[in-house]
């Protein structure tokens, strides 16, 4: 395992035990959550984009001023619903969020999850074409997105433009190099997993995937890990693909987080239906720190993949997400091969 990043839901809630009582909080929270882990060592600040909810909605601004508060951390999604998206104008937000880090954004997309609405999008004025799915419209969207970002010219500029044009056909701007190789598909099947492999995005596998063989959680994600890196070396691609996945761990070293979590996560994974697809949801890890590496040590896709991404309860409060993630770092994560 080379990366370990967090990933935070952003939700926020006016009940009193929480800690975020307003979508004001929960986006400066995010802010300074991603400082104090930049400070800590750890590797990525990664935010969950969901609409209509009380969460991370848009994710460019709180992008670009992670990007100015830090300089190292790298600053990504997990992920952005692709049927939502005008992909024009996000390869803009895109490109100007990555200048504004630097060159550190991981920008994860995908067809998205589960909504509060029915059919959500169409408020935002997109719906499948003739034919096809609300999922084709979202790959559609992220083919075009994809295309984008390459910084080819492709719009025919005016005779009598406002400002002197360089020549040729125009292209979006900003853009920001290397910004295309450093695309994630948030990939729920083995076959997502492999179309992404083909168009050269990196891969995103969170804690829930399509029940596909009925074997535990963790092998068949590493089973869709391995399919997509068959899949990447048959495709061609000159450079290494990274590789992700997600779990909810927490180390317990005091009382308040035997307060939180000494009760146990979720130690099963558990199957259900979602849209009418069987899933299988993996297992949360919640434990001391010797008996945490014991379990970590046992799942194959942790193993397989180059990045973990911990899932943070983010309405605990900036501190005690700060103590969750060193925790981590501290006891956890030099056992499991990081750095």
């Amino acid at each position: 395992m080379k990366k370990i990043g967090f990933l935070s839901f952003g939700h926020w809630s006016p009940d009193p035990g929480s800690q975020v009582r307003s979508a004001s909080d929960v986006l400066l929270q995010s802010i300074d959550l991603a400082v104090a882990a930049e400070g800590l060592g750890l590797d990525g600040a990664y935010f969950r984009v969901h609409h209509y909810a009380r969460q991370l909605a848009s994710p460019f601004p709180l992008l670009a001023a992670v990007g100015a508060r830090t300089s190292k951390i790298e600053i990504g999604t997990g992920v952005i619903d692709m049927r939502y998206e005008n992909p024009l104008y996000m390869v803009e937000d895109a490109g100007s969020a990555d200048l504004i880090a630097g060159g550190r954004l991981q920008l994860g997309i995908s067809r998205g999850s589960p909504e509060q609405v029915i059919d959500g999008w169409k408020y935002f004025g997109y719906g499948p074409g003739e034919g096809e799915s609300p999922a084709d419209m979202a790959r559609r969207h992220t083919e075009v997105f994809l295309h984008m970002l390459k910084g080819e010219g492709f719009a025919e500029p005016n005779p009598q433009p406002m400002f002197p044009n360089p020549p040729g056909l125009l292209r979006l701007e900003p853009q920001s190099p290397g910004l295309r190789d450093r695309i994630w598909w948030g990939a729920g099947s083995d076959a997502t997993a492999v179309w992404a492999a083909k168009l050269g995005m990196n891969l995103q596998s969170s804690t829930l995937k399509d029940d596909e063989t009925g074997e535990p959680f963790h092998v068949q994600q590493a089973k869709q890990i391995r399919a997509y890196k068959a899949a990447w070396k048959e495709a061609g691609h000159k450079r290494e693909p990274r590789t992700s996945v997600s779990r909810s761990i927490f180390a317990i070293t005091n009382d308040l987080d035997r307060r939180y979590f000494g009760g146990g996560r979720k130690e099963r994974d558990q199957f259900g239906f979602i849209d009418q697809t069987r899933s299988v949801f993996g297992r949360g890890y919640a434990d001391e720190p010797d008996r945490l590496i014991d379990q970590l040590a046992r799942d194959e896709a942790i193993a397989e993949a180059d990045t973990l991404l911990l899932t943070v309860p983010n309405m605990l409060g900036v501190d005690y997400n700060a103590h969750v993630i060193e925790s981590i770092l501290t006891h956890v994560a030099p056992a499991l091969g990081w750095r």
